[in-house]
């Protein structure tokens, strides 16, 4: 995270630190360019045994390659007290992905308050790994049908990773690497951050999932290509 924050500050980042408790806080990363077209959203960390996805996001903000008519909200660790003890809960045995209905974790009320202190998203992406993955897959939230980037990003990321060929993932059919979830509210009694988002911020959201058994080389790779496949 120190080394997320130095990378920010180098490329005149916006930086604000959201107090959760007297131990830690999260951090909230703004870019806004002269002229912006699109507003993008992305998060990882909230898991704390997945580091693919903040390793990842730290590659892309120290490579500094994004388009220039983009405007950029990131939250590179939304799970620090998991992180330290390499566990998917927080320090109080929580799934924080799982809290975006009723809100009871401090680390998720901080960050709901943040969110909701932004402008809409034209898009979100979620970072993530499964360790029961055969491969990389994704989840596509497009309640309505607005333009699909699911296949480009697929096909992309097949170079740098085997895409997981499974006909169900999680319980729900999937497709060449690609999931669509369930999105009626009362199917979800307890929703994860990317249900959240479509609800609140935004109308197309995609959740980016790498394979916790492959290399952690090829884990960051594959989420770093997703990511520059979609916002390019």
């Amino acid at each position: 995270m120190a080394e997320v924050e130095h990378a920010a500050r180098r490329h005149e980042w916006q930086i604000e630190s959201l107090p959760v408790s007297g131990s830690f806080n999260l951090l909230a990363l703004h870019r806004t360019p002269a002229e912006s077209k699109r507003r993008i959203y992305i998060s990882t960390g909230i898991h704390g045994d997945e580091p693919a996805g903040p390793l990842a996001l730290r590659q892309l903000i120290e490579e500094n390659l994004w388009p220039a008519d983009v405007e950029l909200f990131l939250c590179p660790c939304l799970n620090p007290a998991g992180f330290e003890l390499n566990s998917r809960e927080d320090g109080r045995g929580r799934d924080l992905n799982r809290d975006y209905m009723h809100l009871e974790s401090d680390e998720i009320r901080a960050h709901v308050a943040w969110l909701q202190r932004q402008p809409p998203f034209d898009l979100t992406l979620c970072l993530h790994e499964d360790w029961e993955a055969h491969g990389f897959y994704l989840y596509e939230l497009n309640p309505e049908q607005r333009s699909r980037h699911a296949e480009r990003v697929i096909a992309e990321v097949a170079r740098v990773c085997p895409i997981d060929p499974s006909v169900e993932i999680d319980g729900r059919p999937a497709r060449g690497g690609i999931v669509h979830p369930e999105l009626d509210p009362l199917m979800r009694p307890q929703w994860p951050e990317a249900f959240w988002l479509v609800q609140h911020k935004t109308r197309l959201s995609y959740t980016f999932e790498a394979p916790s058994d492959f290399p952690m080389a090829t884990r960051v790779a594959a989420l770093v290509t997703a990511v520059r496949a979609i916002i390019r």
